[in-house]
């Protein structure tokens, strides 16, 4: 499912015009961009957290040349269900 899709079904499902769902959706991936970049973290009761994470430095192998390469750190965003959701999945 993509956002146009996520979109689309949150609209059938709510009677709501898709216009105004598109909307709304947009400014809740904004805010939690805002929220990631800032270093906070996003607890949705019932779905999970989102959170920033550092990914150390560490040492690779370039696909092409094969020659051992280091790969910088970086950030990642992580996401740890709930257990609501995790129960749900394994139903």
């Amino acid at each position: 499912m993509n956002k146009a899709d996520l979109i689309l079904e949150v609209a059938e499902n709510t009677d709501v015009p898709a216009s105004e769902v598109g909307v709304v959706v947009e400014e809740l991936l904004a805010t939690i961009e805002k929220e990631l970049v800032k270093g906070n973290q996003i607890k949705i009761l019932g779905f999970g957290i989102l959170y920033k994470k550092q990914r150390d430095a560490r040492k690779g192998t370039s696909p092409t040349t094969h020659e051992q390469i280091t790969i910088p750190a970086s950030a990642t965003v992580g996401f740890k269900p709930s257990k609501i959701l995790m129960q749900k999945i394994n139903k």
